[in-house]
């Protein structure tokens, strides 16, 4: 542990949705001082000719890149296995990863946009998936770059969705989850003796002598899917900066976006960069975490992660390397559908590490993963690691360098860019799921969860078995919306009741 490391008191991370490395800074060009070496180095980013091919048509990198997609990627496991391994590859052999070739993203994209508007495809654009952002369009991320560290080999935990990867930034592991789970999954999971999703060796949440916290910025946070964590652990995001200037004691503090609207699975009037909506609103969450501690009484000895959960289907240039499996029992039943042995990290996502103890402009090519979160807590505060993940994984404290906390760090931050220029081919509106639709697959079982797991918890015992049952008996994206409405009201009364003290 570097000397001047033990000066911080307060880690903090914030994680975002569904954004690759390149998709968000391939083309921004930064050079900056190499973590190791202190010369000069460049990001690793994109040369401009990299490209996928689709029914003979080659679809290079370009930009810019819209502030919201007409229709979002799939990177569920199946998905994110075509990605990296190319079109026609759709299963595991004996659980070992195929070759990966980073060819089949706009395959994949076309599928989705299939999926979505069948009969209507000819109206969107393949290579959309290959847009990335141009060095102006996120000002807020590429200052934060610049004045600090980017860490340009961070990958997601594994090749698949939001859940599993949001787990392993807390728990070093997913508790072989590989995919996003289903309606009867989630209620197996507040079956079990200690209600919600169970960990062999639990997750940093579970750590008595760790002092934490978590925020959201929505009803629903993700955190509260895992064993361990209550409805009343959850803070409102809006009171985050306030809670700062007080008494703040949280050694840990895990903060969630504002996923917006996940009963139409539409994302409008989030901040998470969920790809459907815009993610200007991401960078102006970004800008605030950052102002609030960066002007707290905290700043001197705090720590700030930002990275994002996972690649949301966009392309990157670089092939995830293999991992080392976390090596713990899974707890919870029938949840490795794919047969992964977790020997293989996911896509690159962008991570930016901010401390004024950190020199400025610093670029580090080294490997992390989600896992180097909680192995970063550990090696902190003196904590043992929970699987082979985290106790295998580099944590950041190296970056912290500097004996005294610098003082040229900004207080403010640009704001988001105006609109970037609207799409050349005038493409339908997202279509929202109709009442009688059966709520299917992807995140919103996963939010069920967190609605039912909110219900259950701010209602008499006696009520256990009617949610239960009444959960059980949801069947249309009418009956969800009406149930997750009903509980979203539930928890702001708690929370407003509930107001957070530091």
């Amino acid at each position: 542990m570097p000397p001047s490391s033990g000066a911080i008191q307060h880690v903090f991370v914030l994680m975002m949705e569904n954004r690759s490395f390149d998709h968000m800074l391939g083309f921004s060009g930064i050079t900056g001082t190499d973590a190791v070496t202190g010369k000069l180095t460049k990001l690793q980013g994109l040369a401009g000719n990299e490209s996928n091919v689709y029914n003979g048509a080659a679809y290079p990198v370009t930009q810019p890149a819209d502030d919201s997609m007409p229709v979002g990627p799939h990177h569920d496991f199946p998905d994110v296995l075509q990605q990296l391994a190319g079109p026609g590859v759709s299963s595991l052999k004996e659980g070992a990863y195929p070759p990966i070739t980073n060819t089949g993203f706009v395959s994949s994209y076309v599928e989705a946009i299939t999926k979505a508007h069948p009969g209507e495809v000819q109206q969107f654009a393949p290579g959309e998936v290959m847009k990335c952002y141009g060095p102006g369009q996120l000002p807020v991320l590429t200052t934060l770059v610049r004045e600090f560290a980017v860490c340009d080999h961070w990958f997601s935990s594994l090749p698949g969705p939001t859940w599993p990867n949001r787990f392993f930034v807390n728990a070093a592991s997913s508790g072989g989850l590989d995919h996003s789970p289903s309606q009867a999954e989630i209620l197996e999971w507040e079956l079990n003796p200690t209600g919600g999703f169970t960990f062999e060796k639990g997750s940093l949440f579970n750590k008595d002598n760790l002092q934490w916290r978590i925020y959201s910025g929505g009803v629903f946070c993700i955190a509260h899917a895992m064993s361990g964590v209550t409805a009343k652990d959850i803070h409102a995001y809006d009171h985050f900066a306030s809670d700062l200037q007080g008494n703040y004691t949280a050694q840990y503090t895990f903060i969630e976006p504002n996923y917006g609207d996940v009963e139409n699975d539409s994302y409008a009037g989030g901040n998470s960069q969920h790809p459907l909506d815009d993610v200007r609103h991401g960078e102006a969450l970004i800008k605030a975490t950052y102002e609030a501690i960066r002007n707290s009484p905290l700043w001197d000895n705090s720590l700030l992660i930002i990275t994002w959960d996972e690649h949301g289907g966009f392309y990157d240039g670089v092939r995830p390397p293999a991992a080392p499996s976390p090596g713990d029992k899974q707890l919870m039943r029938g949840v490795n559908e794919s047969g992964f042995n977790f020997r293989q990290y996911g896509v690159r996502v962008p991570a930016v590490v901010i401390s004024p103890r950190i020199a400025q402009n610093v670029i580090d090519h080294r490997l992390y993963d989600h896992a180097s979160v909680p192995a970063t807590v550990e090696a902190l505060f003196s904590l043992s690691p929970m699987t082979q993940r985290d106790a295998n994984a580099n944590n950041v404290l190296s970056l912290v360098t500097l004996p005294t906390p610098r003082t040229n760090c900004p207080k403010s931050l640009p704001s988001p860019t105006p609109s970037t220029p609207s799409p050349t081919l005038a493409r339908p509106p997202p279509k929202l799921p109709a009442p009688t639709d059966p709520m299917g697959e992807g995140n919103l079982p996963g939010f069920l969860h967190v609605a039912m797991r909110s219900d259950l918890e701010l209602s008499p015992p006696a009520e256990r078995q009617a949610i239960l049952a009444r959960v059980k008996a949801i069947q249309t994206h009418a009956d969800v919306e009406q149930y997750m409405r009903e509980i979203g009201q539930k928890i702001r009364v708690s929370r407003s009741r509930g107001a957070t003290t530091p």
